[in-house]
């Protein structure tokens, strides 16, 4: 079977899509019995850490070519640039493994085949566009899931995703669940660069279970028109309702539309959503067949979209509905006019308001649901939310969950997660939500009243102290407190054994190392810049500077990757990947709240637990850090 790819996708409002959906859905309601899974809705015993970075290679984020950057730097509408295949660029598909002499990708719909083995370009490349980096959405060491959890589908799969294996579930009604793909593997082989593991089935297979129904994962299906003819075939003709992972888009290997359309019906391919935009409703043999696609985000909603609604209709129940709570913005969100955008955020009551900060939005970040509160739905007629304004979110957690949060922002350390378990054992109900914003942003956000902490380490040059000036200078208009928290070691994360000799900020710049540098306001960023202008060094004479990281686990897995690429960081983050570490300067890490805050119930207890010997301990005992709770705070702008 010869089929082309569907390039042009329906922009169908999804209440329309869903209202077709269910018309033509027939129900055949039995009566099944209910096997509970090992695992769904258990509790965790103990903190659970990643061992395996996801993705673990640098891939592709579109369908198109892997360029060059620099080659392409002259592409102009009035100058068209030529590159050929083979040697200036390669072809590849979303999921695929960036070859590394390639460091950007360019969109197929951009590009013109001038001829065999030839395209051509209008507009440059930037370095790093449209590539997916190691560990974007989990990173080696990073806190998955705390102790007393309770396991959800979402948890399960970013579990999955992280090395762990899948758990039976109970099934009802019948649901076939189809994961496809060149690029997926079963969890239990030995993965290699431009292969994924497969988990998506599994948070599937946890929803449907959830739903009410009993799942099926059939066996991973390749990117065949006849492989994937014959899966579908096969299931329509067992199960109730049929789901197929992945293909659902426009890539070089998306034929699902196709080889539904050629055996059955197609109904709505494509619904005016962001993410999951490239849904496929269509029946084979009488039977459902749901298209989901591959970006677990986009998955997950369209599940919830469609197959939820399916599930209770087949059941003869009411959807369950999320509660709903107003909140309040605490960033700009910018969104599209045309299309509903569906924001992942984390929530927390700050000063008796519900601030809401929205994650990552990208569709391929799995913890970015693993770690939301809830979602806020930006209509289509919208082109976003300003800071300040009052929105809806749909929760994921209980709203007692939710107030007794502690919300977190600021510099990343991998302590905070530490705190946020001992806090847990010692008090149930509360946590600490962390948005790791940089200490600037962590400030900021103390001063609009959207945190209950920050997490800052930021150096004045001029005086070489930590912390105090930058709070005298942008929170003086609030009554705060500094709690002394950590003293930690900042060094030069670089490969084992140090092959390159990296001992100074020179260094860097003499011997050509590629550097992976943090995010603007972030402490070690300002760390850098300060250690760069002392030098007199140049930030263009550093190769990498503009390239950044949210978090040291982020840098470590970089370097972890390229024996010629360093990073500034913790010590911790470089012992967590077995890396070493170059001692640069020590520095002050410190937690800044409001007076209200930590004279309060909840800010009470939370010192009590910073001052807790064996949590003390324990962050001592990762190396690289010297717990500082014993001195005394101080105030500022007591009135």
């Amino acid at each position: 079977m010869v089929l082309k790819r569907k390039i042009y996708l329906e922009d169908k409002p999804r209440d329309i899509a869903l209202k077709e959906c269910l018309e033509h859905f027939e129900v055949n309601r039995v009566t099944e019995e209910v096997r509970v899974s090992e695992a769904l809705g258990r509790i965790t015993a103990q903190p659970i850490y990643a061992n395996r970075s996801m993705p673990h290679y640098h891939a592709s984020a579109m369908d198109g070519i892997a360029v060059r950057a620099e080659m392409t730097i002259d592409a102009h509408e009035n100058n068209p640039v030529h590159l050929h295949e083979g040697t200036e660029f390669v072809y590849v598909d979303t999921g695929n493994a960036i070859p590394p002499e390639y460091d950007a990708v360019i969109m197929i719909e951009d590009i013109n085949i001038v001829s065999e083995g030839v395209i051509e370009i209008i507009a440059p490349a930037t370095p790093w566009q449209r590539i997916r980096p190691i560990g974007e959405d989990i990173t080696y060491g990073e806190m998955l899931l705390p102790q007393g959890h309770e396991l959800r589908p979402v948890d399960m799969g970013a579990l999955l995703a992280a090395g762990m294996k899948a758990v039976p579930v109970i099934k009802q009604p019948l649901v076939h669940i189809i994961p496809s793909g060149n690029e997926i593997v079963p969890v239990e082989e030995n993965i290699q660069p431009g292969k994924i593991i497969e988990f998506n089935g599994t948070i599937f297979s946890g929803l449907v279970t959830e739903w009410g129904g009993q799942p099926e994962i059939q066996p991973i299906v390749k990117d065949e028109p006849e492989a994937i003819k014959e899966a579908l075939l096969k299931s329509s003709e067992a199960a109730d309702v049929v789901i197929i992972n992945a293909g659902s888009s426009a890539g070089s290997k998306d034929y699902t539309a196709s080889v539904i359309e050629e055996i059955g019906e197609v109904f709505t391919h494509g619904i005016a959503t962001r993410p999951g935009k490239p849904v496929i409703i269509g029946k084979v043999n009488g039977t459902m067949v749901i298209g989901v696609p591959g970006y677990p985000v986009s998955a997950f909603l369209v599940m919830d979209w469609f197959v939820k609604p399916m599930l209770a209709y087949f059941l003869g129940i009411p959807v369950k509905e999320r509660q709903k709570l107003p909140v309040i913005a605490g960033r700009r969100i910018v969104s599209n006019m045309g299309s509903e955008d569906f924001i992942r955020v984390n929530i927390g009551k700050v000063n008796g308001k519900y601030i809401a900060n929205p994650l990552t939005r990208s569709s391929s970040v799995t913890m970015s649901l693993v770690k939301a509160d809830g979602i806020v739905v930006i209509p289509p007629e919208h082109l976003g939310v300003e800071q300040g304004n009052l929105i809806e979110a749909e929760l994921f957690r209980p709203v007692e969950e939710i107030e007794s949060t502690i919300l977190f922002s600021g510099s990343h350390d991998l302590c905070i997660d530490v705190l946020s378990t001992f806090l847990k054992e010692e008090n149930h109900s509360s946590k600490i939500t962390a948005s790791h914003t940089g200490s600037m942003a962590g400030l900021m956000a103390i001063k609009r009243g959207e945190a209950h902490i920050a997490g800052v380490h930021l150096l004045d040059p001029e005086t070489g102290e930590y912390n105090i000036s930058y709070v005298e200078r942008f929170l003086k208009d609030r009554e705060v407190v500094l709690v002394p928290f950590l003293k930690r070691k900042q060094g030069w994360i670089v490969a084992k054994n140090n092959p390159l000799n990296i001992q100074l900020v020179t260094d860097l710049k003499e011997k050509g190392v590629t550097f992976v540098n943090r995010q603007r306001g972030a402490g070690t960023r300002i760390l850098f810049d300060y250690l760069l202008s002392k030098e007199g060094v140049l930030p263009e004479e550093i190769i990498g500077y503009d390239r950044e990281m949210f978090t040291h686990l982020a840098v470590s897995a970089e370097v972890n990757m390229h024996q010629d690429h360093a990073g500034m960081g913790i010590y911790s983050a470089a012992k967590a990947m077995n890396l070493d570490f170059v001692p640069v300067a020590e520095e002050s890490y410190d937690l800044i709240m409001e007076k209200d805050f930590y004279e309060s119930d909840k800010g009470k207890k939370l010192i009590e637990v910073m001052k807790n010997k064996r949590f003390k301990r324990t962050v001592e005992e990762f190396g690289g850090y010297e717990v500082c709770t014993d001195k005394d705070p101080v105030f500022f702008n007591q009135k």
